[in-house]
């Protein structure tokens, strides 16, 4: 009996064991994988929930820069310089729908509507109606009853096709008016004070508003191709085109940011040990462009290729000692305020700057400078001409414009080429100079090469013709009066500066000033690129282009008191798809300067295929006058005469 209760004591105390064994090895086990664990979140995976700490609690702010500004000047009086801004940023409307807070999708669609819509729409059908041959007859030339009918067909059309468009922008309200669960519909971005008074006064329930601030252009298309815009490439906001996007780096200033430490409830913590980088705001553009000035030329410009009927123009002013743009813009152009509103992408361009061209006649004072510089002519040197001639290589005469009206002008001096613009003198004036120093006369006044201006998109011309080691006869030929090259209409006018500043070749520049966040100004200062012809051509070239507008094709373009010097060109436009040039197509140019003897400025105006004038005299030369006197005026120089 002892004996079986010993045996049953062991048997007990060996299943005893057994558990603890199994309990330890569970607790072991247990152990190991809670070691495991707190070994992988606080070593393997430490990194990722500081970061998720530091996402739940720390709250990292970007700080972003005021752009800097850019500024047209009055500069009439030098003592008292105004300065006007023609890029700024200004705080506009955000106005956004909260669905599920509209009452009635249909009513606020309207209210929105006439608020943002309705005038734009009317405006633009009533632009479509007025350029539609149907309605262009008048009541002169047809009878009262067709009048009658026309004017009651017009009405009809005109409220049909408003309706039409009227249909579509509410419908694109109401879809977004009508999702009930959406807590953010945005409807209008840079919505200005006007507007959003109309709105806040309808009191629509469930749309609101919120200010953001934008690039704002104060004087709308004024010289909008030489600004650029600002535009938006994701989230970021970058200067594109123009003095926008070429000074982007600069306008835009650093960015800065903020870390701070958010509560439980959600509140920041503003704390000493903070991680703060201030921005860096910057810098603002003062430019040489002139307001008066500018709003004047860009006026009568627009005004001139309207009534020409011409596709297009440009026109630039400088100041021939410095080398600075004293105004500079084109037509059409376009308002930076609202660039995506532009269809034809080709518009945000510079003419000025980007678009190259065959200059024609004008290009004859840069062959007579290059024959006066190089000694062998003169404003009195003789020449038979003949009418036309015929080169070497080429399988037809080149003639002289007015050769079917006029003939041959037999023995003339080279005063009269240009007063004539014969291109046989300026094929002759080429000749004994020869192609090769030509060539080198082109290129030394800056053609075939960037100006460097400071701004994006400029084009830099084609010489290449006369850039080979034999120059063709024939291309020598023409480029002589401006055919088979291409150049910029700020090249050109470059050149033409040059002329009337004594031969010295400037660095055209638009930016007069830098001016940092912090107050410190970079002035820019006038650079000379070189010496192209001596003093003493410059001086004579330019009294012959003063009888070119005296006694030649220029006569309409003399300010009364004053000499007025100056050069036309009526040339053929390429055609660069299937060569040759394009019928009945013409560019006409104009580049003077005044007064002539000690020029305050140089412009050229540019008009291209105009439809009711022949020639550069009867377009671009009045245009010339008419800006010109003002000009004198403004400065106040007195007369000469």
């Amino acid at each position: 009996m002892i004996k079986g209760r010993v045996e049953n004591k062991r048997k007990r105390s060996k299943e005893n064991n057994s558990r603890l064994n199994f309990i330890m090895t569970i607790i072991f086990l247990l152990s190991l994988v809670l070691i495991g664990r707190l070994f992988d979140l606080q070593v393997m995976k430490h990194d990722y929930y500081v970061a998720m700490a530091s996402d739940q609690h720390d709250v990292y702010s970007k700080l972003i820069p005021n752009r800097g500004r850019i500024f047209f000047q009055d500069n009439s009086n030098k003592s008292d310089v105004k300065l006007y801004p023609v890029a700024t940023n200004k705080d506009f409307a955000l106005v956004y729908a909260v669905p599920s807070m509209i009452e009635n999708p249909g009513d606020a669609a309207e209210k929105l509507y006439q608020v943002f819509d309705q005038a734009s729409i009317e405006k633009s059908v009533d632009n479509l109606l007025n350029s539609d041959d149907i309605f262009k007859a008048t009541s002169t030339n047809v009878t009262a009853e067709q009048w009658k009918i026309q004017e009651e067909y017009k009405k009809i059309k005109r409220e049909t096709e408003i309706n039409a468009r009227k249909a579509v922008v509410i419908d694109e309200y109401l879809k977004k008016l009508s999702k009930k669960d959406d807590p953010y519909e945005p409807l209008k971005p840079k919505v200005d004070d006007d507007k959003l008074k109309q709105l806040t006064d309808l009191n629509i329930k469930g749309i609101k508003y919120t200010m953001q601030s934008h690039r704002y252009y104060p004087e709308g298309t004024i010289g909008s191709q030489m600004l650029g815009f600002v535009g938006k490439s994701g989230d970021v906001e970058e200067g594109r085109y123009g003095l926008e996007g070429f000074f982007d780096d600069e306008l835009k200033g650093k960015m800065g940011s903020v870390k701070t430490e958010r509560a439980a409830d959600g509140k920041q913590i503003i704390v000493n040990n903070r991680e703060y980088d201030q921005p860096r705001d910057g810098s603002d553009l003062i430019l040489t462009i002139n307001r008066s000035i500018e709003y004047t030329v860009c006026a009568k410009l627009a005004e001139a290729t309207k009534k020409h009927g011409a596709s297009g123009g440009s026109a630039i002013m400088m100041e021939p000692k410095t080398g600075a743009i004293i105004a500079m813009c084109s037509w059409p152009d376009y308002d930076p305020n609202n660039y995506t509103d532009i269809k034809n992408l080709s518009v945000y361009n510079n003419p000025a700057i980007y678009d190259d061209y065959e200059p024609g006649s004008v290009f004859k004072a840069i062959t007579i400078a290059a024959g006066i510089d190089k000694g062998v002519i003169t404003p009195d040197s003789l020449y038979t001409d003949t009418g036309q001639i015929m080169i070497e290589g080429w399988h037809k005469p080149i003639g002289n414009s007015d050769y079917k009206t006029h003939g041959a002008w037999g023995v003339v001096d080279m005063t009269k080429v240009l007063e004539q613009s014969l291109n046989t003198g300026s094929y002759y004036v080429m000749t004994k100079v020869g192609p090769k120093n030509f060539a080198d006369y082109v290129k030394k006044f800056g053609f075939g090469e960037k100006t460097g201006i400071e701004m994006e998109t400029e084009a830099q011309g084609d010489i290449r013709n006369l850039l080979t080691n034999k120059i063709k006869p024939i291309e020598a030929a023409t480029a002589s009066f401006g055919q088979g090259i291409t150049t910029t209409p700020l090249q050109m006018i470059s050149a033409y500066a040059a002329i009337a500043n004594g031969g010295i070749l400037m660095k055209p520049y638009v930016v007069d000033e830098i001016v940092s966040a912090d107050g410190v100004h970079q002035k820019t200062q006038p650079k000379q690129l070189g010496r192209v012809i001596s003093e003493r051509a410059a001086l004579l070239v330019s009294s012959m282009l003063v009888k070119v507008v005296e006694s030649g094709h220029s006569k309409h373009a003399a300010v009364e008191g004053y000499y007025v010097a100056g050069k036309t060109g009526t040339a053929q436009v390429a055609d660069r798809k299937n060569g040759g040039y394009l019928e009945g197509n013409t560019i006409h140019t104009f580049i003077g300067f005044a007064p002539a003897s000690d020029a305050k400025f140089v412009m050229l105006l540019k008009m291209d295929d105009p439809k009711d004038a022949v020639y550069a005299e009867s377009t671009v030369v009045p245009l010339f006058k008419d800006i010109a006197n003002f000009v004198l005026d403004y400065y106040q120089i007195p007369k000469q005469r």
